[in-house]
């Protein structure tokens, strides 16, 4: 057997989220990419770790147990790292961070200067729906969470980062619909949403409820990339995050369409649990988003500030 940590880290996503395009997304690698290192590491054994039935990946009862063990290793590595930095004097650990899709956008400005900076660190980031992310980190799965709109159930603590805003969007045909009032507008559009459980779906219907609009034609995508393909295609207008779009707005292939009241705006806040007891990796990750937040939206954010 020559199987690789990267293999084993792969199969284990592939695992755990039981789709070779939500593991490439979370890995941010490629789909082919993932593919081919799964076929790799398959073709190290006789027996199957995976079969597809339709176009639907499932575990194996033996790839369930090599998941465990690949598990079991992967740990055993990122101990090996975490006492190597520490005998030096450096910070090591994990930092756990569930974010909501919409949120890629976001994040990762807010960590690079980190990461880069404490090379013992390993950063774990779960990129999934809002449902989802909170239920992590009601279940103490993660040690901050992302999210655009707080959630009422929990006891947190928090961090505001940067101001989420929604414009409604629609591709470069859209320059036909001018300022006109909302609820005609509305009535004529066929209006892309996100899937239940997205927090950019919550906001949007909060919108609509608010308004007291009258919605005739509907389609649901269960992804912010889905939703911006279908819109440059001309399927439809959706209420989307503003940080999602810039290379789209710049090159033409969408537009922020004049409606009264909006854009909306929420905020992108970092949270935790109250009272959560965090490792030393954690409160120096805060101290570092304390004192970086203002020059990190100032050096990344600066087009997004001016709409």
């Amino acid at each position: 057997m020559n199987y690789t940590l990267n293999q084993l880290q792969i199969f284990l996503k592939v695992v755990q989220t039981q789709s070779v395009t939500k593991a490439s997304e979370e890995l941010f690698l490629t789909q082919p990419a993932v593919s081919i290192q799964l076929k790799n590491f398959q073709d190290q054994f006789d027996i199957p770790l995976t079969e597809v039935v339709g176009r639907k990946i499932y575990i194996t009862d033996f790839g369930r147990e090599i998941a465990e063990a690949a598990e079991n290793i992967i740990n055993q590595v990122y101990s090996i790292n975490y006492k190597t930095h520490a005998y030096k004097g450096q910070l090591s650990g994990r930092l756990k961070i569930s974010v909501v899709s919409t949120g890629k956008y976001v994040m990762p400005y807010f960590l690079k200067d980190f990461i880069n900076q404490n090379s013992g660190v390993e950063l774990l980031m779960d990129v999934t729906n809002k449902n989802k992310v909170i239920e992590s980190l009601e279940k103490n799965e993660v040690d901050f969470a992302l999210v655009s709109i707080l959630p009422n159930s929990l006891n947190i603590e928090k961090l505001d980062l940067l101001q989420n805003k929604l414009f409604l969007v629609g591709n470069k045909k859209a320059s036909s619909i001018k300022e006109i009032k909302t609820k005609d507008v509305f009535k004529e559009l066929s209006l892309i949403f996100r899937e239940k459980g997205s927090g950019t779906r919550q906001t949007m219907e909060n919108f609509i409820e608010r308004n007291k609009l009258t919605i005739n034609k509907k389609m649901e995508l269960t992804s912010n990339e889905a939703v911006k393909q279908a819109l440059i295609a001309g399927l439809g207008f959706s209420i989307m995050p503003l940080i999602g779009i810039r290379n789209e707005l710049n090159n033409g292939d969408l537009q922020i369409t004049p409606v009264k009241g909006l854009p909306i705006k929420t905020t992108w806040s970092l949270i935790w649990l109250k009272g959560k007891k965090h490792s030393p990796v954690c409160r120096a990750y805060l101290n570092h988003i304390k004192s970086e937040k203002s020059k990190i939206i100032k050096e990344t954010f600066d087009w997004y500030e001016q709409y």
